[in-house]
């Protein structure tokens, strides 16, 4: 059993064409069909079912197409380790909404390009829901986000740990001072808010729904620094992570509205596609970002 037949079949897999992957691959189509012959015989089964113009895999291709998946990723991660043993220079794309972006990565990133200098990495800021899709299409290749918990065999999650999302106003707002306040005197104030895609603004939305209420926004953007700007002028409320106004908190600028009875829950989530090679590019990013999530929930700060 030859590399480039494992590989060959991968190509035939995914694309479920023999002429498709002959022609990615550079090769005949003869020579793709060769190929597959010489696994199916080396194996003594049947990898693919070809009937008309249509191409899928049989049972046991399905389940050799798992332990093919594997043996490539495993040798790609050792060419790399090979090739270069101590230095990063590679590509990292990473999905996130955009307060994670704002209010997390900026220090992450600082830390992450101080020890890997030559490493390229790219930001997609999107709906947990998209990201999900970019990276399932690899074009994203770690997924960070606030959300409700995601539970899916195609993600393999490397951190999960619940996160405060809480109602947010200036220090000067008049509810500023009250120790405890209803929701319905909460959400009919003028709001701010991230716009309906957001993870937190929608799981907000799904709860006052059920309650029979609804926020009205005079104001609806996706940056979340815009949001915390206006705030900080005292021109509303609004709902965000903890961690995106922590500082302002701790320097007596905004507050977090003390609202009786309620409680939501969002969840810190970092997680990559099970069929992804992990480079030594997001190994270095997934052990600097659990590590610095772990070290802010332990001591309290967010």
């Amino acid at each position: 059993m030859e590399i480039r037949e494992i590989n060959t079949f991968l190509h035939v897999a995914k694309l479920k064409s023999f002429s498709r992957a002959a022609a990615q691959l550079g090769y005949t189509q003869a020579a793709v069909t060769i190929q597959i012959h010489n696994l199916e015989q080396e194996l003594g089964v049947h990898l693919f079912d070809r009937i008309g113009k249509q191409t899928s895999l049989t049972h046991q291709g399905s389940v050799f197409c798992e332990y093919a998946t594997r043996v490539m990723r495993e040798l790609a991660q050792a060419r790399d380790t090979l090739a270069n043993p101590m230095e990063l220079t590679g590509h990292l794309c990473i999905g996130t909404i955009e307060s994670v972006c704002a209010g997390i990565l900026p220090e992450l990133l600082r830390t992450y390009h101080t020890l890997h200098p030559k490493v390229t990495t790219r930001i997609i800021t999107d709906s947990p829901e998209a990201i999900l899709n970019r990276m399932n299409n690899n074009v994203v290749d770690i997924a960070y986000f606030l959300d409700r918990q995601v539970y899916d065999t195609k993600w393999v999650k490397v951190l999960e740990q619940p996160e405060k999302v809480c109602f947010v106003a200036s220090a000067l707002h008049p509810l500023a001072s009250c120790q405890s306040l209803e929701l319905d005197e909460v959400i009919c104030q003028p709001f701010i808010s991230t716009e309906k895609d957001a993870s937190y603004r929608h799981l907000l939305d799904q709860y006052l729904a059920a309650r029979g209420r609804e926020i009205r926004p005079f104001l609806e953007i996706g940056n979340t620094e815009f949001i915390i700007s206006q705030l900080r002028h005292n021109l509303g409320v609004s709902f965000l992570p903890e961690f995106a106004v922590q500082k302002d908190i701790d320097q007596g600028i905004l507050t977090s509205l003390k609202v009786r009875d309620f409680r939501l829950e969002v969840w810190r989530q970092i997680l990559y596609h099970r069929d992804k090679w992990v480079s030594r590019e997001m190994s270095g990013f997934l052990e600097l970002a659990v590590a610095d999530a772990r070290c802010h929930d332990a001591s309290g700060q967010h």
